[in-house]
Formats: C-alpha cells, sequence, structure tokens
C-alpha cells in the first residue's frame, strides 16, 4: 500500500480493530470568553485521551512520544460545560511513528475529528525508535495496513521583522521539559482573537524541533486569500514549528508521500 503523509488527511471511524472511548466536560478554564473550548484545551483533550488508550492497552512503561503533526476540523466547537464523548484509534503506522485519529461528539452537537503523527522515541538517546511487534499487534488492525510517513506540509518561514514574538514560560513545559504541543495554540489564539475564529475551521500544527522555556521566538504571521492564518515559530536555530487556522477544507484525497 502506498505510503501517505502522517495526519494529512481525517480517516473514518474503522469498522474493526481497537478504539478507546473517554467521557469528559468541558470546564471552566478550558473555555474562552465566547463560550467555546479552546484550541490549547482541545490538544490537551486529545493528548489525554491518546495517553489513556496507551496505557489501557498494557503499555504504561513506554511513553517516549512527541507530536510530529496534528490536523483539527472543528465543523461545530464544543462550548462551556458540554459534555463530550472522545474515540480514539490507531490510523496509520510507519516503521518509528504512528498516526492516531479521534472523533469528538458533545451532548450538545459539538463535532470535532483529529488525526495525530507521533513519533516514537529511545528515552535514553532521544531519537526515533522502532515500533515495537506487540504494538502493531494491538494497534495494527484499526489501521487496516494504512502505511503513513513523518513528512511535513507547511512551507518556510517567511523573513521576520521581529515585530511579533512568543516567549514560553516555565509552566508551558512538561515532563520532558519541553514546551508542550498544547501550549503553541496559546500564540495562535492571539492572532486568530483579534481577527475572529468561526467554525467550521481546520487547524494544523506541525513541530519541527523542541523548545525550552525562556526562549525568544520570532512569530511571523501572514493570511492567505481565502482567510488562512498562518503563523511560524522561529528561534536562532531556525524554524522549530508552524501553525495555521483557516476555513475547513473540502474532502479530498490524501496527500501521498514516499512510497518506498
Amino acid at each position: 500500500m502506498p505510503r501517505v503523509v502522517g495526519a494529512g488527511n481525517l480517516q473514518p471511524l474503522p469498522a474493526t480493530g481497537r478504539r478507546f472511548s473517554d467521557t469528559r466536560r468541558v470546564r471552566l478554564d478550558e473555555a474562552g470568553p465566547d463560550g467555546l473550548l479552546r484550541l490549547d484545551a482541545l490538544a490537551c483533550h486529545l493528548q489525554d485521551v491518546a495517553t489513556d488508550d496507551y496505557l489501557d492497552a498494557g503499555f504504561g512503561d513506554d511513553r517516549s512520544w512527541v507530536l510530529r503533526r496534528l490536523l483539527v476540523v472543528v465543523h461545530s466547537p464544543a462550548a462551556f460545560d458540554e459534555t463530550v464523548t472522545l474515540t480514539t484509534w490507531c490510523s496509520g503506522t510507519g516503521s518509528r511513528w504512528a498516526e492516531r485519529s479521534t472523533q469528538l461528539r458533545g451532548a450538545r452537537g459539538a463535532r470535532i475529528d483529529a488525526a495525530a503523527l507521533w513519533v516514537h522515541l529511545d528515552p535514553s538517546t532521544g531519537m526515533p525508535n522502532r515500533l515495537a511487534p506487540e504494538f502493531e499487534s494491538v494497534f495494527g488492525p484499526s489501521a487496516a495496513g494504512r502505511r503513513v510517513g513523518a513528512g511535513l506540509l507547511h512551507g518556510p518561514a517567511p523573513a521576520s521583522d521581529g515585530a511579533l514574538r512568543w516567549v514560553p514560560r516555565w509552566c508551558d513545559l512538561d515532563v520532558l521539559g519541553h514546551v508542550n504541543n498544547a501550549a503553541y495554540w496559546t500564540a495562535v489564539l492571539e492572532e486568530t482573537a483579534t481577527r475572529g475564529l468561526d467554525a467550521p475551521y481546520r487547524a494544523e500544527i506541525e513541530h519541527r524541533a523542541a523548545v525550552s522555556a525562556g526562549q525568544i521566538l520570532h512569530t511571523p504571521v501572514s493570511i492567505d486569500a481565502d482567510g488562512t492564518l498562518r503563523m511560524w515559530f522561529v528561534n536562532e536555530e531556525g524554524l522549530c514549528a508552524s501553525a495555521l487556522v483557516g476555513p475547513e477544507p473540502a474532502t479530498g484525497a490524501e496527500v501521498r508521500g514516499d512510497e518506498r
């Protein structure tokens, strides 16, 4: 089967294979002034249900995964105090990474779909580590042989005039000492708040390098003709991450990657 870009397209709920579901409620600290679930809080829900599934499957001693790419499509946002059910499954595998898809459905009509590419690391070296046969046996059936690559889709950062900056805080760090993937959305939301963000919309983020607290990141922004906001996170060593938020894309074919 040809290999496609991981988290480059949404996948339907599988008819067979492992699926994991959990029910939660949108809390006060997760909703913005508009009363809707924020993107950073949504990212936390996505990574938490992924971890819960992994632990439930018996992989508690091996949690060294980092997010490479995330695609979210918010068809209808979740609201404050809404009860939501998240259903997650493995939708693709590679040699050292795997794609996880998640559906969020709310009691008041929230409907959000996501696909995330997670890279498996060796905890001692920090380098990508090959997936164990046990992973394939537990999570592989829901992927149905779909192979994904770890390539990225966003373009390079434009020249920055230094006008926009973001300085991650100590409380943005996770247990690995790096800025958690959800924290980047707080900087993106500061930009979208001044321009408005109406559903349906898509949001994407790609991570290239780890960032620690206190680093000064330049964050150039551009706006596409269709209103899509693009934002880059750049430090002295180069591009660390990039994100976009814009109109919901039309459903189309998967983005093809290296077929090796």
